[in-house]
């Protein structure tokens, strides 16, 4: 059996004290996910789809929870970006069939393949202080924070050089042999497309560190690490995503993310090894 450590206990003896300071984030969370999917549900445009919007109000509870306002920030600066992103040049998207289905609009799929890894995160940062002692935990915690914004850095990237590489790229490369392919063809990249998905990675890290997730430091590695995750990304899109059923883009939406973030913090713990041997 596990052996609680000092701190454990104390968080537990915390919340059998003070159970309302545990209970008032979640109740905060309900409270405001309920009151902004609302709104989505009556816009004009869909954002979601009916189900898309019950899923999104799970995982919006979860990063609340988890990680407050500076979590929730991230993740709606992602949604809001991407949901716009998806729209740019829809009308000559749709007349190529290379357009996102529904429009854009947003439906459970979507949302896991996004946000999985992120949430996941998330979730962690709060359990692992409970299981660890407080030295250990510290520098796990800030693995996971910057896992967190590094899986959404890597989508978002993956999202916007996708939809502009579609949209306005110029010329489209197959890029496990950098022949010219038709736009939206799988794992096919363009300069515009990844100009943009570099911009995309940059200013939502940036995001991160605006509210306290990452140091600023560590905007660089969510950007490497979410070039790597796009990367890979269009490798698997080019090489196995057509031989294999199960392979769907959600299930490359979920690795592509969860790429993203393992690098960034394999990256981050590369340097701490290398610094403590200089």
């Amino acid at each position: 059996m596990m052996l609680l450590s000092t701190g454990s206990i104390l968080h537990l003896l915390a919340f059998s004290l003070y159970p309302s300071s545990f209970l008032l984030p979640w109740l905060i969370a309900v409270g405001l996910n309920t009151v902004l999917l609302a709104i989505v549900w009556f816009l004009p445009k869909k954002l979601l789809t009916p189900a898309g919007i019950i899923h999104a109000w799970i995982l919006g509870v979860l990063v609340w929870a988890s990680l407050g306002w500076q979590g929730y920030a991230v993740v709606v600066f992602y949604f809001l970006v991407g949901s716009g992103i998806t729209r740019v040049g829809m009308a000559q998207k749709e007349a190529a069939g290379i357009a996102e289905k529904r429009s854009g609009a947003r439906g459970p799929e979507n949302v896991w393949g996004s946000a999985l890894t992120g949430a996941v995160c998330a979730v962690g940062s709060v359990i692992v202080p409970f299981a660890l002692p407080s030295e250990q935990s510290a520098w796990l915690v800030s693995l996971l924070l910057l896992g967190y914004v590094a899986s959404f850095s890597t989508k978002l990237a993956d999202t916007c050089s996708s939809e502009i590489g579609k949209a306005y790229g110029q010329r489209t490369f197959l890029i496990t042999t950098l022949q010219p392919v038709p736009r939206g063809t799988e794992g096919a990249v363009s300069l515009e497309g990844t100009i943009a998905g570099i911009v995309a990675s940059v200013a939502i890290a940036l995001v991160g560190w605006l509210v306290g997730l990452i140091p600023l430091w560590q905007v660089a590695i969510c950007v490497v690490a979410a070039f790597i995750g796009t990367t890979i990304e269009s490798v698997i899109g080019a090489t196995l995503q057509s031989r294999f059923s199960w392979l769907t883009n959600e299930v490359v939406n979920i690795l592509n993310t969860l790429i993203g973030a393992v690098a960034a913090m394999l990256l981050v713990q590369g340097l701490r090894v290398a610094n403590l041997s200089l």
